[in-house]
């Protein structure tokens, strides 16, 4: 049998959500070797490699979903609101990018980047500050169902700045990059 790098082996205990302690566990191995594994300082035996991919391959299944990192709500904007506004409930927040709506459905997303970038070109804060959201919104953020797998999400991530998990076309949750991050400091 043919197994797969040694250097998968972190990149499916993360994806898995699972720490190198859990993993030891589950494997029979000592966590020190997880360690050394992927550091890439240790010359393993093939049985001890065998057991680790053997129990990286049984948690397959139980892979982390959206529903399981997601941030419950989502604080949004109306797309007519202004600009001003939308930086304040940013600010308000503590957030850095959120979903633009007309009503109920998302049209758009707001972000800092989006303030930067007006004030970068030489914009006049007070004349673009009373403009309205809907003006300078950018992209719509995907939407994934709350059972999508971590592994999907971390692949939408990779090229946006946020994924909305969406029930029954209801929005009951935001994922950020800084989520994946909670994943990892588990």
């Amino acid at each position: 049998m043919q197994l797969p790098p040694l250097a998968e082996i972190e990149k499916l205990r993360k994806r898995l959500g699972l720490t190198q302690t859990e993993l030891a566990v589950k494997a029979e191995v000592s966590q020190s070797l997880i360690a050394r594994l992927e550091a890439g300082t240790v010359d393993p035996r093939y049985s001890k490699v065998a057991k680790i991919f053997l129990a990286l391959d049984e948690m397959k299944g139980k892979e982390l979903e959206a529903q399981q990192i997601m941030t419950k709500g989502v604080v949004g904007i109306q797309h007519t609101a202004s600009i001003e506004y939308a930086a304040t409930k940013l600010k308000k927040h503590n957030l850095s990018q959120m979903p633009v709506f007309d009503g109920d459905k998302a049209i758009g997303s707001f972000s800092e980047k989006v303030v930067l970038g007006l004030i970068s070109k030489g914009a006049d804060a007070k004349t673009f500050s009373k403009e309205e959201v809907g003006e300078h919104m950018e992209e719509s953020f995907p939407t994934v169902k709350p059972e999508t797998p971590l592994s999907v999400v971390s692949a939408l991530l990779e090229h946006n700045t946020a994924v909305v998990v969406q029930e029954q076309g209801k929005n009951i949750g935001i994922i950020t990059k800084a989520d994946l991050l909670k994943v990892v400091h588990k």
